[in-house]
């Protein structure tokens, strides 16, 4: 199966105060602009099959910097989580409200006042991503690599799902600013490759060389053929 790239935006000017965002226009500050500019540097030379992302200017501008000659396709599967009432308002002042401590520890049973749950959110999100993986392989193969700039919540959520953790264990993942996390879906399973990736080389993600067929192909092992070796995702 194709392997997919989770890219969460830069920093906002709403990160930097402390403040949650949601669904709010809120856009890159300096920081942000500089990592998301950094990330493409990293991305630079991969071959990417497809490059999608939130409908939330944050990512536009993420992709805008770090991938200026993409154009990405809008998914709205791929939202933040809709807070409804508790966007604009600062961490700080929300930590008080008797539903904070259920976001923490008991996300799956958590409903935003006049807003969306986190168990819709992770099941649009997930969706989202899965049958567009399976689209991709189809049409380019399992080789293929595609990119989806989302949001914190979002691709915690995916990676819960990747891991076949329940949603209330998704507040320990963490999915930094302008980090890459990794995942390839097999048809048994899918596998994490990388997560909250800040820094490292990325151009290991690269297929390689398409080769001639064989008329007999050399068997292999195990896990190695559907992404648990080391070589299965280069």
């Amino acid at each position: 199966m194709a392997t997919l790239l989770l890219l969460r935006h830069g920093r906002t000017t709403a990160n930097a105060d402390g403040g949650l965002a949601g669904r709010r226009p809120v856009e890159l500050d300096d920081t942000g602009r500089a990592q998301a500019t950094a990330v493409g540097e990293r991305l630079r030379g991969l071959p990417l099959a497809a490059v999608v992302t939130s409908p939330l200017i944050r990512c536009r501008q993420t992709l805008e910097l770090a991938l200026p000659q993409a154009t990405p396709t809008v998914d709205e599967g791929l939202i933040e989580c809709g807070y409804g009432s508790w966007e604009g308002q600062s961490l700080k002042k929300l930590a008080k409200e008797p539903l904070w401590p259920v976001v923490q520890q008991h996300p799956s049973a958590a409903v935003f006042p006049e807003g969306e749950s986190m168990a819709a959110m992770a099941a649009r999100a997930v969706e989202a991503v899965r049958s567009r993986d399976a689209r991709i392989t189809a049409e380019d193969g399992p080789e293929a690599v595609w990119l989806a700039c989302s949001h914190g919540d979002v691709i915690k959520a995916i990676v819960a799902d990747a891991l076949g953790v329940h949603l209330d264990l998704f507040q320990r993942i963490v999915a930094d600013p302008a980090s890459v996390t990794v995942i390839r879906y097999t048809p048994l399973r899918p596998f994490l490759v990388r997560l909250n990736d800040t820094g490292g080389d990325l151009a290991g993600l690269a297929p390689p060389p398409r080769k001639r067929r064989r008329r007999a192909a050399a068997s292999v092992d195990s896990d190695a053929a559907v992404g648990g070796g080391a070589g299965a995702v280069r």
